[in-house]
């Protein structure tokens, strides 16, 4: 896989479903805490969840030169399993069909917006994109030999919103590219569960630069300190990506991520608890009861498939995750 979209999904399902992996865990009663662009309605009564994320970085070229501007995020999916009755079907919180369980709880699919190819020069009038999901809803049938015994209801919220892209220019060669994503979802009120469902989730930008260089804000050149630091971020922090020294592409993000990161070659998979070391994981995963591997394999297709690739794992590969040394340095 490509190393940046290896990264941008690690952080899109970062906090998706933690450790323990199962439903009934207390950590997992509120989910999706990271990167949240909530719809208006919800923010003004609750600020601390912003209805808003803008990144602001430098880049340095032509007039000319062009951008590539993703979006993504998590779009929050109800699963509710439901018994076929001769009525129709009856929601039900658990449901077992041919040896296997089915619990209601939520998914979430990804959405992307994607602006390619945008002149830095025709940025100086802002560029605005839509954002319209229409709501959604699929069956899946759950068959007991050839009799329809339940269905997994699946079903989403519309959403709806912007993406607005726009350029300053302090001084020439020099842009302020500027993204800033905005919920305008309908909203009447409810709890934060009620308006995860018409928000955002784990939102992250990706850009892209031809024909220029973005500038680094971690660390500026020392002639483009003031300029970084008066860029404006919020909800997000903007870092290169890709191979150490390139400054084509940028990850803006709402996990603080230092300059060009990387997963660990060693690293077996993603396991959406990034506060966590994959080793320490692995083992708990390896060490849970029968009871509480088959809640983690009923509770969500992710986290069934994190306990089949753990349990997969050779003994080399178990060993790989104690540690690796990447660099030796002579210190003075």
């Amino acid at each position: 896989m490509d190393p940046v979209r290896q990264i941008a999904d690690a952080v899109l399902y970062e906090g998706y479903v933690l450790w323990p992996y199962r439903r009934s865990a207390l950590k997992n009663t509120r989910r999706w805490t990271f990167g949240g662009v909530y719809p208006r309605e919800h923010s003004e009564r609750h600020p601390d969840d912003a209805w808003g994320m803008r990144t602001e970085c430098l880049v340095e070229g032509y007039a000319d030169a062009t951008v590539d501007v993703g979006v993504r995020f998590l779009h929050v999916v109800r699963r509710q399993v439901a018994r076929r009755e001769p009525h129709g079907l009856e929601p039900v919180d658990e449901l077992t069909v041919g040896g296997a369980r089915h619990l209601s709880w939520e998914e979430a699919t990804e959405r992307e917006v994607v602006a390619t190819a945008l002149r830095l020069d025709d940025l100086r009038s802002p560029r605005r994109i839509p954002i319209v999901i229409p709501e959604g809803r699929e069956e899946e049938e759950l068959l007991s030999g050839d009799q329809r015994a339940g269905a997994l209801v699946r079903t989403s919220r519309a959403l709806e919103g912007r993406v607005e892209i726009a350029i300053q220019a302090p001084r020439p060669g020099l842009f302020r590219l500027s993204v800033e994503i905005a919920n305008t979802t309908p909203f009447r009120g409810g709890e934060r569960e009620q308006a995860l469902e018409c928000t955002f989730c784990s939102t992250h930008t990706i850009i892209r630069a031809r024909g220029g260089e973005l500038v680094s804000l971690t660390d500026p050149p020392a002639g483009l300190r003031d300029e970084a630091e008066s860029c404006r971020n919020e909800g997000t922090w903007p870092v290169l990506v890709g191979q150490p020294g390139e400054r084509h592409m940028m990850l803006s993000s709402p996990i603080i991520l230092e300059e060009y990161p990387r997963v660990a070659p060693e690293s077996p998979g993603d396991l959406f608890d990034g506060g966590e070391i994959d080793q320490l994981l692995t083992l708990n995963i390896l060490s849970l009861t029968d009871a509480e591997k088959a809640e983690m394999r009923d509770s969500d297709p992710r986290a069934r498939e994190i306990l089949e690739r753990t349990e997969g794992l050779s003994q080399d590969e178990l060993m790989k995750l104690h540690g690796a040394i990447r660099e030796l340095r002579h210190v003075h």
